[in-house]
């Protein structure tokens, strides 16, 4: 009976193993092999010479230079805002409901018109520009310039912060009100209660909503590339343009050692973010 209940357990999930393996598993371990080849068709072994070549590459290590300080900048900004939008909107008073869909209303937009909406702000002959001009100062190239990353950043915060202002709400929700109440019983005030009692509690959450919002990051290439183009402004020039411009280059040994780079930056990142959740030990309730 068991080893019948395993059989249809397995036929079950047959056709979802069967599309990770043709789909991410042998991908995987075929671009692992590419990056190690060289030639047309890939038939001849290079070794590590196109990793040598990436270390090596200007333009690699500018895409490398702007993604982590994308990376730097905007993921603590949108954690930051969404814990702050969600400590504000925890609290019960009349239009809190409205405002929590206002701030989950970008998730429902379309990439097409958010950028048409970056560029009706940011263009050359944007809002933005008409108004600085009705104040007498002197517009800028927004979109093609160094305030391009500011721009991207902007965008990127904007469209993520309801979703990570939904998962604290989620973490502070699951924080019993019994602690809450005892803890300001005993003459806590609202900071002592925060930092004591829901900034432990909201570890997990913490952790979850900082890999969200990596890998989100990770995916800014379609805001990038709509902005800027094949070719954006340098401050904008991310890992993705790079490997992106060696698709279309049809470099793909090239294109597969730069992809397990950041495949392994990634892991590095978060298996960081798993030492830090686990350094200071698990709160219990």
């Amino acid at each position: 009976m068991r080893r019948r209940r395993a059989v249809q357990g397995f036929l079950f999930v047959l056709p979802f193993l069967a599309g990770f393996l043709l789909f991410f598993v042998i991908p995987f371990l075929w671009s692992a092999a590419y990056s190690l080849t060289g030639g047309v068709g890939g038939i001849e072994f290079a070794g590590l010479r196109h990793y040598r070549s990436l270390l090596q590459s200007r333009v690699f290590l500018l895409a490398v230079k702007n993604t982590l300080k994308f990376l730097v900048t905007g993921v603590p900004l949108v954690m930051l805002l969404g814990l702050g939008v969600s400590l504000a909107l925890y609290q019960a008073f009349r239009g809190s409901s409205f405002l929590r869909a206002v701030f989950l209303f970008p998730l429902t937009v379309p990439i097409a018109a958010l950028i048409a909406a970056v560029r009706f702000f940011f263009a050359e002959d944007g809002a933005l520009n008409g108004l600085l001009a009705l104040m007498g100062a002197e517009g800028r190239n927004w979109l093609g310039s160094g305030a391009a990353f500011g721009v991207l950043v902007l965008v990127f915060v904007w469209k993520n912060c309801g979703y990570n202002m939904l998962l604290f709400l989620t973490g502070l929700y699951g924080i019993p009100d019994d602690l809450i109440w005892a803890a300001r019983m005993e003459g806590a005030h609202a900071g002592q209660v925060f930092w004591y009692i829901r900034m432990p509690l909201l570890k997990p959450t913490f952790f979850f909503t900082a890999v969200v919002s990596i890998m989100n990051a990770f995916k800014i290439f379609r805001e990038a590339y709509l902005i800027g183009g094949e070719n954006p402004d340098a401050g904008i020039y991310m890992l993705q343009h790079f490997m992106n411009n060696n698709f279309r280059n049809l470099n793909y040994q090239r294109l597969s050692a730069a992809a397990f780079l950041v495949f392994f930056f990634i892991c590095l990142l978060v298996g960081g973010l798993f030492w830090l959740k686990n350094k200071g030990g698990t709160v219990e309730l």
